[in-house]
């Protein structure tokens, strides 16, 4: 099928490149010039304004967003709507607040303008193994789209969750879950590290781990990988940011009076990690660097 592709960065750059390997075709903007040059390079066709990228769409339109959560997201919107015409889709695939896209979806219904919220989980590691994609919206849009969506993610890895705003919603509470998964494989080093005279091969533990435990996962998989590259960590800076979508979650707990401590005390320990550095605090930020291409602050550089 035919895509208007606005975001060329580190998820949005490799879900082009996913897709037209598997043979859609892409119309891809970016504010960027080397990203829209890297999008032409693998098959897509580019466009240097939103306007442009519309017009080179046959109606019905599906446009997906690939843009900084908030404002950015919002600014696009807002340029897209008196270009986009009824019967439309447009898909927001950020980690946009979900009570924004039920906002969002609402506005665009009265213009005859679908909208999916798709809450979107692989990081850098999607383009091989395919992203996680979980939908909120209208089920005939939804229905539209799903060729892209099959392609996009492996085996069984997307979905139509509920609504709109649900899939945000859901996206929101899988990253709340990554948060105090962190951690926990963070605390749990940080005790193993405790005890210095084992001499523990924390790379080898790992990989252990990830035969028969019932703590088995990728992210201890991929704690194989950062362990293999630095044992003690001395290079990473304990510094671990937090992206907006855990504060929202536990907002969303405080608010629906659901007790979530471990989610809670995690985004906390973030918190933490920004006023003194810690081994477990290294490790998050080293496996972050690992499954979402996140930077990994390097040990002596300034905040």
């Amino acid at each position: 099928m035919k895509i208007g592709f606005v975001g060329l960065g580190k998820m949005g750059g490799n879900m082009v490149k996913r897709l037209r390997e598997k043979g859609h075709s892409i119309i891809a903007f970016d504010p960027g010039r080397e990203a829209r040059e890297e999008a032409q390079r693998i098959g897509a066709e580019v466009a240097v304004s939103l306007q442009e990228l519309v017009e080179k769409l046959d109606q019905p339109r599906s446009v997906w967003l690939m843009v900084p959560a908030g404002q950015v997201t919002g600014e696009v919107i807002n340029t897209l709507m008196p270009l986009l015409e009824k019967g439309d889709i447009l898909i927001d695939g950020g980690n946009s607040f979900y009570r924004d896209s039920v906002a969002r979806a609402a506005l665009l219904k009265a213009m005859g303008i679908s909208f999916l919220d798709a809450g979107t989980s692989g990081g850098i590691w999607g383009l091989s193994e395919g992203y996680c994609l979980m939908i909120g919206g209208e089920e005939d849009a939804f229905n539209r789209i799903e060729p892209a969506l099959r392609d996009l993610a492996p085996e069984k890895g997307y979905a139509h969750v509920g609504p709109s705003g649900s899939g945000h919603f859901v996206k929101m509470v899988h990253n709340a879950i990554e948060y105090a998964m962190l951690e926990a494989y963070g605390e749990g080093f940080e005790l193993m590290n405790a005890r210095k005279e084992f001499g523990l091969d924390f790379a080898k533990i790992s990989e252990l781990w990830n035969h028969g435990s019932v703590i088995r996962s990728w992210l201890l998989e991929l704690s194989v990988n950062v362990f293999r590259q630095d044992p003690s960590l001395e290079s990473v800076r304990g510094y671990v940011e937090d992206t907006g979508e855990g504060r929202w979650a536990v907002l969303e707990a405080i608010d629906e009076n659901v007790p979530a401590p471990a989610i809670t005390l995690s985004l906390l320990q973030r918190f933490r990690s920004r006023q003194e550095s810690s081994f477990s605090a290294k490790m998050i930020a080293a496996l972050r660097g690992q499954f979402g291409g996140h930077e990994i602050k390097k040990t002596g550089e300034k905040k």
